[in-house]
Order: C-alpha cells, then sequence, then structure tokens
C-alpha cells in the first residue's frame, strides 16, 4: 500500500514535471520597431560618425559625449514582464577579469553610441548577463533572450527604455 502511494505521488511529480514548458510563457521575438509606439514620432537615427578617426589619439579621448537623440523616448508598456527574444549589437558597460561583459547595452545597429550617437532610448535595452560575453566578440550580432521590463535605465553612455536579464545569449545568424 505504501508502495502505491509513493509510486502515484513519484508519477504524479513526473507528469507536472513534464507539464511544466506547456505552462512557460510563451517567446516574443521582438524587432527593433516593436519596442517603439505606434503614435511615436519617427526618429531616424543619427549615423554620422562622433570623431575624425584619422585624428585617433588623445584628443579624442578628450572629446564630449555625444548627445542621444531621444533620451525619454516613449515606450512599449505592453511589453512589460514578456519573455523575449531580441537582436543586436552589443556595448559593453562593464568588463569582468575573464575579458568578459555581463553589463551592457544591446542597440539596433553596430557603432551605436561609440562611433555614432546614441539612438532614442526607446531603442536602447540595458541587459545584464551572469555569464556575459566575450569582449573580442562584440563586432557581431547576438540574439539576447530573457524577461522585458519597461524600465528606464541611465549610464554615461546613453539612457535605455528598457531592462533584460538575459538567460540566453547567442550569436544572431542569418536565415538560409
Amino acid at each position: 500500500m505504501a508502495f502505491e502511494s509513493l509510486a502515484r505521488g513519484l508519477l504524479a511529480s513526473l507528469m507536472l514535471a513534464l507539464a511544466a514548458p506547456v505552462w512557460a510563457a510563451p517567446l516574443h521575438e521582438l524587432t527593433w520597431e516593436a519596442l517603439i509606439p505606434p503614435d511615436a514620432p519617427n526618429i531616424a537615427p543619427q549615423m554620422a560618425p562622433l570623431h575624425d578617426l584619422s585624428k585617433m589619439g588623445a584628443a579624442m579621448e578628450a572629446a564630449p559625449a555625444a548627445q542621444q537623440q531621444a533620451p525619454h523616448a516613449p515606450v512599449v508598456q505592453d511589453l512589460d514582464g514578456q519573455q523575449v527574444r531580441i537582436p543586436g549589437y552589443i556595448v559593453p558597460l562593464e568588463v569582468n577579469e575573464e575579458g568578459r561583459t555581463t553589463d551592457f547595452l544591446l542597440v539596433p545597429y553596430y557603432g551605436a553610441c561609440i562611433h555614432v550617437p546614441p539612438p532614442p532610448s526607446n531603442q536602447i535595452v540595458h541587459v545584464t548577463s551572469e555569464l556575459g560575453v566575450k569582449v573580442e566578440e562584440l563586432y557581431q550580432p547576438y540574439w539576447i533572450e530573457g524577461p522585458m521590463q519597461v524600465k528606464a535605465s541611465s549610464s554615461e553612455l546613453a539612457e535605455a527604455g528598457y531592462q533584460m536579464d538575459a538567460q540566453k545569449i547567442y550569436v544572431y545568424e542569418l536565415p538560409n
């Protein structure tokens, strides 16, 4: 009798464990346009380089930071709490002793915040990650998966309209 009760309990636990993924929140694949409310003004990115690259050196280091296009751009409140996957480029905020960035900005195009002015805040996601990404691998785009928060964040590089705790980070590859 005790064995039968134990077996039923184990079977019920196993069934619940296997069914758990069905109950998990669906993963929404986002485009950068999805982070902009439909009624928000259209702000074209400023793609002019911040610096004259022919004059690299100490003078560039002392140059003032570029003005962000729209540091308080409107956000999409419905994204708050959703499990999302979004592609983008990583701009490191911190690098650990292993050479990995675990605190970074995710932006829609290469060079944003570093080589060209930061995009509007609703086009920047502040991401934290336990594992992070190796700094020497930042030239390529990545997929970031995790819960999206509609929550402003400020750094010395830019204002972000969203935040994520990355559960997965992997290289973005174009579909065949």
